[in-house]
């Protein structure tokens, strides 16, 4: 994972292309970049994100801000005694059970909590 004025990036290697391939994934924006080296994609993720921020700005806007993985909700007491209680049984925090049960919903998988 590589990080960059807040954006975060997800790592992979493609054994064809003999490259490292990087996506931004903390946003809704596609950012992707490259390179073949540990610097030269360091470099190429930064690049990558500044051009997004100043293409943003040029657009007249601020860009998509990245994701903090923080989320505030307002439910009901008794629901969330009841979770409370579900993550308990589980021997997990109220966080990381919620994250499970998001990720489920979403379906993404290996979700935890920040």
């Amino acid at each position: 994972m590589m990080e960059y004025k807040g954006y975060k990036a997800q790592i992979d290697f493609d054994n064809d292309a003999g490259v490292f391939v990087g996506e931004v994934i903390n946003t809704h924006d596609g950012i992707t970049f490259s390179g073949r080296s540990v610097d030269e994609l360091r470099e190429s993720f930064r690049r990558a994100v500044d051009d997004y921020l100043d293409l943003s700005c040029d657009m007249g806007g601020d860009g998509e801000q990245p994701f903090s993985g923080r989320i505030s909700i307002r439910i009901n007491p008794i629901l969330h005694r009841a979770i409370a209680d579900c993550a308990a049984r589980e021997g997990k925090s109220l966080s990381a059970w919620i994250a499970e049960c998001l990720g489920r919903a979403a379906g993404v998988a290996k979700v935890k909590a920040g």
